[in-house]
């Protein structure tokens, strides 16, 4: 960690860059959150561990807007958010100096299943050990680094950044888990056990609007949901069906464009597996059009926003 303080400071020192995009600790050790560093000095308040799993990329977007360039930090998985993000014209990439850190896995402080959690040993960065240690109220506890992993780490895209001007660190591999296996277990339900499972899982969701605000690919400058239109703005859930139409419009809207980095499921306080409706998408865009990775590159085009005459016919697939 102590060498992205350091390059930090020597770039808003020579003047290269404005500002720092980063994190900082949050209430608890292990909730790091995104923080801009605007001075040197407000450096000391930077962290970067094994729970610094948030996707800076986003924020690039308001950053871009200022005066100067910002200096953002990105893992591999972030990179693919931000080059999606470059390829719908919403960042500017003269106005970024990125930095590609290295990733041994990101962990949740949900799977951590502790209660009174004082201090967490064994999550820093670079020198992160296969065993956390858990100091609580009620003593010391354990639990294997890969136990506590975020899930799409463990179906981790790669570890190579896609954009970068330098890099720092270094990843090591996490898979160890099929992308497409949970997918693959609920297409394989009834279509009532299918509807009961999404039931359940959408009826928890209390509209805070955290998958949207957090998403990469939920970047449009108004939302439809906050249009003063119809009701569609409101907080609460009003019956059923708008508890899952909420859902399943934003998947809509991210499909072909998700690059599957996981933060809507990340961020949910409700923890529903929102991942799922994206990946399922994914898996029949590849199906259907061919492998395709939303921000690999910026050239290659995007299977639902092109033609060609092999493409899938509905109900027929492709040819």
């Amino acid at each position: 960690m102590q060498e992205l303080i350091v390059k930090a400071r020597q770039l808003l020192e020579s003047g290269e860059v404005s500002r720092v995009l980063g994190w900082k600790k949050g209430e608890f050790e292990y909730d790091p959150e995104p923080a801009f560093f605007e001075t040197a000095e407000s450096l000391d308040g930077f962290v970067y561990n094994g729970f610094c799993g948030a996707n800076l990329s986003k924020y690039m977007i308001e950053a871009g807007k200022k005066e100067g360039k910002t200096l953002v930090f990105l893992k591999p998985c972030d990179s693919y958010s931000y080059n999606q993000l470059l390829r719908e014209h919403r960042v500017d990439r003269e106005k970024a100096y990125i930095i590609g850190v290295g990733c041994k896995g990101k962990l949740s402080g949900n799977k951590l299943p502790f209660e009174g959690i004082l201090k967490v040993t064994g999550a820093d960065y670079p020198d992160a050990q296969q065993t956390l240690t858990v100091q609580t109220l009620y003593g010391t506890e354990t639990v294997a680094y890969q136990d506590a992993m975020l899930e799409r780490c463990h179906v981790c895209k790669g570890k190579e950044h896609v954009v970068y001007d330098e890099l720092l660190g270094e990843s090591c591999d996490t898979v160890d888990a099929d992308r497409f296996a949970e997918v693959e277990r609920i297409e394989a339900m009834s279509p009532a056990e299918k509807f009961a499972f999404f039931q359940e899982e959408l009826s928890k969701c209390i509209r805070c609007n955290a998958c949207r605000n957090v998403c990469p690919a939920c970047s449009c400058r108004k939302c439809v949901f906050d249009s003063t239109a119809f009701d569609s703005a409101q907080k609460a859930n009003t019956t059923p069906f708008e508890e899952k139409m909420f859902h399943i419009i934003r998947a809509f809207h991210v499909a072909g464009r998700c690059t599957d980095c996981g933060e809507c499921s990340r961020v949910c306080p409700q923890g529903i597996p929102l991942h799922l409706f994206n990946r399922k998408f994914i898996k029949d865009i590849n199906a259907l059009y061919g492998e395709y990775q939303a921000g690999s590159d910026l050239e290659s085009k995007a299977p639902l926003t092109s033609f060609t005459t092999d493409d899938a016919e509905p109900g027929v697939g492709r040819g």
